[in-house]
């Protein structure tokens, strides 16, 4: 029987970030405790961790920094949103990159929901697009976008792949993090509509990791 994560391993040439740029100024960014320098900058001031981020482009002549699934950051110690059960195990993958930058639309897909996640140190505005390819029933989410991504958005819309979906939201819209795209990628979603957990607890991580695969098995980057 065809699995998910075999499926993603035959498909190729998907972006969920502007096509104009290549692979190959993409750049991992390691945001987990393991990375002492993290400690040194607060993380929690997105104007300043923006900057680290620039930095760490223009050292490696680059222009997006990806990573992040399966991590466990210190980023969301004393955030409110996060409390619950120590939640601190990123579960989707990130794509940092300036507020404006272009989203795609992963594959063809319908609109399954979208919504303004407000607060700090949640999604901001979201779409969810539902997926059916041999057989295979699944989910996309797409977090940390501007608020006109979600003006005028259909539920049941038609979205092709790399098709543009919606543009990234700066840090007083999307959570109070630095640019980025949070993209995920969703087995079961449940009672969810707009919104699913992107973080989660080492007590419930063997579940989340079977529910949502690694995007980058999708990806290849």
């Amino acid at each position: 029987m065809l699995t998910l994560e075999n499926l993603f391993l035959q498909i190729e040439n998907v972006k969920v970030i502007d096509n104009k740029v290549p692979y190959s100024k993409y750049i991992h960014l390691d945001l987990s405790v393991a990375n002492t320098d993290l400690s040194k900058i607060d993380m929690k001031n997105p104007d300043i961790f923006e900057a680290y981020i620039e930095n760490h482009l223009r050292e490696n002549n680059s222009k997006v920094a990806f990573g992040g699934y399966n991590e466990e950051r210190n980023l969301y110690n004393q955030n409110a949103h996060f409390s619950d059960d120590e939640r601190n195990i990123h579960i989707g993958m990130d794509l940092w990159i300036k507020a404006g930058t272009p989203v795609l639309a992963a594959l063809d897909g319908i609109l399954y929901g979208f919504d303004f996640n407000a607060g700090k140190g949640n999604y901001g505005p979201t779409i969810i697009l539902k997926h059916t390819i041999e057989n295979q029933t699944f989910y996309t989410l797409y977090g940390h976008l501007s608020i006109e991504s979600i003006e005028n958005m259909e539920i049941g819309t038609v979205f092709k792949k790399g098709q543009p979906l919606a543009t990234l939201g700066n840090s007083s819209i999307n959570g109070g993090y630095s640019p980025h795209l949070h993209f995920q990628i969703i087995k079961n979603i449940e009672a969810n509509f707009s919104d699913y957990p992107g973080v989660c607890s080492k007590k419930t991580l063997d579940y989340y990791l079977e529910n949502c695969p690694d995007p980058n098995l999708l990806l290849k980057i």
